[in-house]
């Protein structure tokens, strides 16, 4: 990571334990994790960079149950603030989909925002914006709305 000089770096589906110094870039970045407690393999990391300007934010719908963290890089003088989240969802979990988009929807949006992450929605054609289940449908058409 060092070597790269990302100033941003995601992670979903992570299983960390406290055997291992997972902080191996604690003197360049600032890492955030959300692990879900009764299951391993399912976590998210999000590391910024130190000298970076951020904000962590901290949503309302993010109670716990979905894997999510979420930032505000603030914008310098000519340029506007951007908002950067990380998501993970368990594959065939519904409720999940409806999460993401409260999250989506209370996320700033006078700034520009960037999701990363596993959606877990194999149906999903980004490119022709088509979709072959329900689940995804439902997905593709509130993010087609939204933004």
């Amino acid at each position: 990571m060092q070597l790269e000089s990302y100033d941003l770096i995601t992670l979903a589906e992570t299983s960390w334990d406290e055997m291992h110094n997972w902080s191996i870039a604690n003197d360049v970045y600032e890492l955030f994790r959300r692990d879900r407690q009764e299951r391993r393999g399912e976590d998210v990391v999000l590391y910024v960079k130190e000298w970076i300007d951020y904000t962590e934010l901290s949503l309302k719908s993010s109670d716990g149950l979905v894997e999510s963290l979420w930032v505000k890089i603030m914008g310098q003088a000519t340029k506007g603030s951007l908002v950067v989240g990380v998501y993970y969802r368990l594959p065939d979990k519904e409720d999940d989909v409806d999460k993401l988009l409260l999250q989506l929807q209370e996320a700033p949006c006078s700034q520009a925002l960037i999701l990363l992450g596993d959606f877990n929605h194999a149906g999903i054609c980004w490119k022709s914006s088509t979709a072959s289940c329900k689940q995804s449908r439902r997905l593709l058409e509130r993010v087609k709305d939204n933004f």
